[in-house]
Formats: structure tokens, sequence, C-alpha cells
């Protein structure tokens, strides 16, 4: 692990790190499978997590027994009718919809000259950024359709520290998923996984909720060769 004198930028995953989006995916999708008729549980809910916007369809129509009921075009509208749901939710976030303890930590890093970036596979990152009322924090953010590979592939990791024209090396990444984890780990960046620590447990440190991200709290950790909190 990196000394932390030697750190001189963050890399953020979005969702889960800074603001909770998933909730306001979920909505989106409970709308269109009202929509088609499927009824919605948390069962479904939860098999539509990290997959794709028309691979969630796809479940959706399946868990109504409607898979063959509408042509591809159909289909098509149906997942731009959730995208297009999905903005009108996200624009109704605000500042009070960041995650406990970040405003404060992103605003330290800011006082003390870290760069910043986001990398996020949201399309709709930047929106989110301006309505949290954050977007100035970051020098740069990720566009998606520029990868070729998705997480665990590090190349999201290795393009922000780019962006902000530092090496991985000195950059932290900041992640509650394992494969986001692993794909800033084989990056070459420090890794901190907010959550479980051990579903996160690739983690070089692990805090189990953002109120626990703070500068002091990272220098402790980092004197250690795996911490918990």
């Amino acid at each position: 692990m990196t000394n932390f004198n030697d750190i001189q930028g963050f890399v953020f995953d979005l969702d889960g790190v800074i603001t909770d989006t998933a909730r306001l995916h979920s909505q989106a999708w409970r709308h269109i499978a009202e929509q088609v008729g499927t009824p919605w549980s948390q069962k479904l809910q939860d098999s539509l997590k990290g997959i794709s916007r028309m691979e969630s369809l796809e479940l959706i129509l399946q868990a109504g027994n409607r898979e063959h009921d509408f042509t591809d075009a159909q289909k098509q509208e149906l997942a731009t009718a959730k995208n297009k749901e999905y903005l009108r939710l996200v624009e109704q976030l605000t500042p009070a919809d960041i995650l406990p303890g970040v405003s404060d930590f992103l605003r330290d890093l800011y006082n003390h000259e870290y760069r910043m970036a986001i990398a996020s596979a949201s399309k709709n990152a930047p929106t989110v950024l301006e309505h949290l009322g954050i977007a100035r924090y970051f020098h740069n953010v990720v566009d998606p359709s520029t990868l070729k590979h998705g997480k665990p592939d590090p190349e999201i990791f290795t393009k922000a520290a780019a962006l902000i024209n530092l090496d991985p090396q000195v950059c932290i990444g900041v992640e509650d998923a394992a494969a986001g984890v692993a794909g800033i780990n084989a990056a070459g960046e420090t890794s901190i996984g907010i959550g479980d620590p051990q579903v996160l447990s690739a983690a070089d440190i692990n805090f189990t909720s953002t109120e626990q991200l703070s500068l002091a709290n990272i220098r402790h950790a980092m004197r250690q060769p795996v911490a918990s909190y």
C-alpha cells in the first residue's frame, strides 16, 4: 500500500459512495413493471442490481410471463421510458441526498488540494453531481461510453487517474462493491471499501459507513496492512 503522504488524488464511484441512486432506478423500473403488468417484489428489485438496462427489462418481462409479448422496438421504447423516468427523479435530487459524512470529506479534500475524479458506469453522473451541488469538487468525470470494459476491469480507474494527470499509485479509489474494489486494486490504486468488510475483504481499507470517511481515518488506516472500522 502507498504511503499516505504520497497520495495526491481520489477516485470515487458514485452510487453507494456519494449518493444512493439505486433507489431511483428501482422506482423507475417499478413504474415500468406496473405498465407491463408485472407484480413488483423485493426479489425482483434485488435481481436488477448491477445489470444493464435491457437485461433488467428482460427480467421484468420474464417475471410477468410477458417476455414474448413485445417486439424489439417496443422493448427499446420501454427501456427509453425507464431512463426518462429515472432522469425525472434525478431532477429532484438535492444536497440533502448526499450520503452522511461525504460533503465534509469532499470539502476537506478540496481544501487540501487533492485532485478528484468520478469513476462511475452511469452516463448520468454529471447530472447527478450538479443536482447534489458538488460538481465543482471534481476535476473530471469518466465518460463510460469511452470504455471497452466494465468493472472489475481496471480501465475506468486507470482512465480516471489519467484524467487528473496522476499515476494510479498515488490515487485512492473509493467503492462500495466488490467488483469495484477489484478494479481499483488491479489499477494499482489504494482501495477503500465502504460496507460489509467480509464482502469487501479485498479492500486495503474497510469503512462500514461513509460517515467514517476522513483524512485522519485514512492516514491512520494506511499505517496498517489492513484496517477495518
